[in-house]
């Protein structure tokens, strides 16, 4: 735009929208580095023509007015804000400007971090706090001094004496990393909003109406300076004025100093600079005050800024660029996260490419869209992240984004369960991105039991192409695991002289070879425990070894059967099902019992799943919308197989007994893609079940079935863990916390908490010698 006034309109115009979005609304529209340009472009037009400066241009203002929200708070010394500077030579004016001003050749500065938070004042009379209040425009403010109060790091009476009868402290309330990370974190997993930054958390948080909500966040406090001081007086130095605050109980930055000239200003940037990544709190820059006050009041202010002070600014740690593609990336645990491809920017000094948009919730709550406009933020070791979309810049054509179906790495199903935020895909043992994190679960003490695998030898072998899924361990030999060492020791640069003579230490690779061996043997419970299968513990595979007996009978079931096991809800069993349906994993498992791995345990099921085999439960199993237990049984009476109900129409449901809402819901479930294929397929797999089972009673039941057993404290004939194997031997199900659930609880030495919590509740509570005369007696 080369016409000067429509070019100063339009940026006045972006600027008061801009400045209204963040003071006003909470909602800021575009990055500060961006702000800070466009102002500095308005000064330096209005600069190079004065006749275009206007008493109202955002130039000549601090913030914007006060919200409607809170009460106005009128300034008695007007809080201003600071002029920036961008570069050493910036710097090195503004300190020339002050030693011509008051000719002293070397002067004196208060360095302290720059804050990225929301600058209040608090007011005390008599030493204590009666009212606080935002900046706003700088002459006036909103009082929100209900949520101060909250804010545990501000003092609500001041400590030791000697303060003024009237005392405003200006500061900052900010919020710290963790908590912000913490905060954000809970947000996502229980769909709320997420904070773009912690400015914007510490801003939003004290305009909160409620000041129970403000109480809720994590704010902290660092007071900076004064203003208005009666009946008193405070130390002739503003670095004297902060250890005097400091006394009487406010928090001050410990990373504030006194440097000299503009060496030590500039000194004290570097310096901040390096550490600002390991800081608690976010800063964008430092601020320089000359330290001595007298000096201030001599060097008295221009319109919106005094010239005793001035902020310098670092690298901006938000810039705006465009979103090229979305991808996900799959970690070590099978999660999905979409990370945005971007138009190479730089942040906080680094260039940055991608960006990590969480989840497809926080996708969702943005609608960030291939094209878009983006404000991409860097703060500290925090992997850039997008937090927000510049919706005026939005293409035409830009289409929402939606989670891809199958994992980019395996092909695997890529799965969500209900009430989760996180997407995982499904191929846990064949998924290359999931291969170390599968390998040391499955070699674990409580799983395979591998001894001497630990994780640099998993790293390692992975590393170096020696093991590409766990079924590659029983591939594994002395000559593999010798040659892996001495391409470590290489690339490493650590060959022993040892070998370097020709001396090759062989016994540790002869020792994993032969454990490796050992774990050829193991039992049904440990084996499914070590296929890592998402929310598959030691007692859920323990259930499900009890329950089915058998590897080859469990690993092709379909997932509503699982729900025959006690403890096992449809969460569990669909993600047994989606384990056990990716062709990735059946064939690691195919590898596994190729090269040697032995059940050593299989047995028939189990009779107790006698009274739940027939159609009724599958029905139920399957969580079929409006089909209730009493419309299962009707169902159940009226059709011989699940055959018969794919293949009836909607008029035989009612016929059977349906209320013509249940019969429809049942049609419609039907009719979508994949359910009548599942109701066969578990129709088929329930016959089979029912001829494997054996017929009538099973021997007699457990001394303790049914009961919930807690074991607490040491025991001294044995291990806690042998005692757990005893008692569920006898039918007792483990539980690792007393609840109201609890039948008994087994108490050792130094039973603590657990102990008092039976007591509270009345639970039957055995000692050792209770315990040893019940095993004795139940042999």
């Amino acid at each position: 735009m080369t016409n000067p006034a429509a070019r100063a309109a339009r940026l006045r115009s972006q600027l008061e929208d801009a400045s209204h979005r963040y003071h006003v609304l909470d909602e800021p529209n575009i990055p500060d580095a961006e702000y800070d340009r466009l102002l500095r472009e308005l000064e330096e037009l209005e600069a190079a023509h004065p006749e275009l400066l206007t008493p109202d241009s955002p130039t000549q203002r601090v913030g914007n007015a006060p919200s409607a929200k809170f009460a106005e708070v009128r300034h008695a010394i007007p809080m201003l804000s600071l002029g920036n500077a961008f570069s050493e030579s910036e710097v090195r004016d503004f300190v020339r400007r002050i030693e011509e001003k008051l000719r002293r050749p070397v002067l004196e500065f208060s360095a302290e971090p720059k804050l990225d938070g929301l600058a209040i004042s608090l007011r005390y009379e008599d030493g204590s706090f009666v009212q606080g209040a935002t900046r706003g425009d700088g002459a006036s403010g909103e009082d929100v001094t209900a949520n101060l109060r909250t804010v545990k790091a501000i003092p609500l009476h001041l400590r030791g004496t000697g303060w003024p009868q009237v005392l405003e402290v200006r500061g900052e309330v900010y919020m710290p990393r963790a908590g912000f990370e913490r905060y954000n974190e809970n947000a996502r997993l229980h769909g709320g909003k997420v904070l773009a930054n912690p400015r914007n958390g510490a801003a939003g948080s004290l305009r909160q109406l409620d000041p129970r909500l403000t109480a809720q966040r994590p704010l902290a406090f660092f007071a900076y300076g004064i203003g208005l001081v009666e009946g008193g007086a405070l130390p002739d130095t503003h670095s004297a004025t902060l250890a005097r605050l400091r006394e009487w109980g406010f928090p001050v930055s410990a990373e504030s100093k006194v440097v000299q000239g503009a060496d030590g200003l500039l000194g004290y940037y570097q310096s901040i600079g390096k550490k600002r990544d390991a800081l608690a709190f976010d800063i964008d820059g430092v601020v320089y005050k000359l330290d001595d006050n007298a000096g201030q009041r001599e060097m008295g202010f221009v319109s919106r800024a005094p010239r005793w002070a001035i902020a310098h600014k670092f690298p901006a740690q938000e810039q705006a660029t465009t979103v090229e593609a979305i991808e996900i990336q799959i970690g070590r645990t099978g999660a999905a996260t979409p990370v945005a491809r971007l138009n190479p920017v730089q942040v906080a000094g680094v260039v940055v490419t991608n960006a990590t948009l969480h989840n497809a919730d926080q996708i969702a709550r943005l609608d960030v869209r291939v094209g878009d406009t983006v404000i991409v933020r860097r703060a500290g070791d925090v992997i850039p992240e997008v937090a927000g979309v510049m919706l005026e810049q939005r293409p035409k054509n830009a289409m929402p984004w939606a989670m891809p179906s199958t994992c980019p790495i395996c092909g695997s199903e890529i799965v969500r369960e209900e009430g989760e935020a996180v997407w995982r895909c499904s191929g846990e043992l064949s998924c290359p991105a999931q291969r170390k994190e599968a390998i040391r679960h499955f070699a674990s003490r409580r799983a395979m039991d591998i001894e001497g695998l630990g994780d640099r030898f998993i790293e390692d072998l992975s590393d170096f192409g020696y093991l590409q899924s766990v079924a590659d361990l029983y591939k594994l030999n002395l000559e593999d695991l010798l040659e892996m060492k001495r391409r470590v020791d290489e690339r490493d640069g650590t060959t022993p002289e040892t070998v370097k003579a020709g001396k090759v230490a062989t016994r540790w690779a002869e020792n994993l070879v032969e454990a490796i061996d050992r774990s050829r043997k193991t039992t049904l419970e440990r084996f499914l425990f070590a296929l890592g299968i998402q929310h598959v513990g030691e007692s859920t595979a323990k259930a499900l070894a009890n329950w089915f007996g058998d590897l080859e009978l469990i690993r092709h079931l379909p997932w509503p059967l699982f729900k025959h096991v006690p403890d096992v809800g449809g969460e569990v069993a669909r993600s047994i099902g989606h384990f056990l349906d990716q062709p990735g994993n059946q064939q690691v498992i195919d590898a596994l019992l190729a090269r040697g791995v032995v059940i050593s345990d299989t047995h028939l099921p189990t009779a107790k799943l006698q009274e739940s085999l027939d159609l009724a439960n599958l029905l139920l199993d399957l969580e079929i919308p409006k089909i209730t237990r009493i419309r299962a049984d009707q169902l159940g009476k009226a059709f011989d197989s699940a055959q018969a109900l794919v293949d009836a129409p909607t008029h035989h449901f009612v016929t059977a007994g349906l209320p013509a809402e249940s019969a429809e819901s049942l049609a419609a479930w039907l009719e979508k893609p994949g359910n009548a294929a599942l109701l066969l397929l578990a129709g088929a797999a329930l016959a089979t079940l029912q001829a494997m089972v054996p017929q009538g009673d099973e021997s007699t039941a457990g001394p303790l079935d049914g009961k919930t057993v807690v074991l607490t404290g040491g025991l001294a004939s044995m291990s806690r863990g042998q005692a757990g194997e005893k008692l569920e031997a006898l039918g007792a199900k483990l539980a690792g916390s007393v609840s109201k659930k609890t039948s008994l609880v087994v108490a050792g030495e130094a039973a603590g908490s657990k102990l008092a919590k039976a007591e509270e509740l009345g639970i039957e509570i055995w000692d050792e010698a209770r315990l040893l005369e019940f095993l004795e007696a139940n042999p």
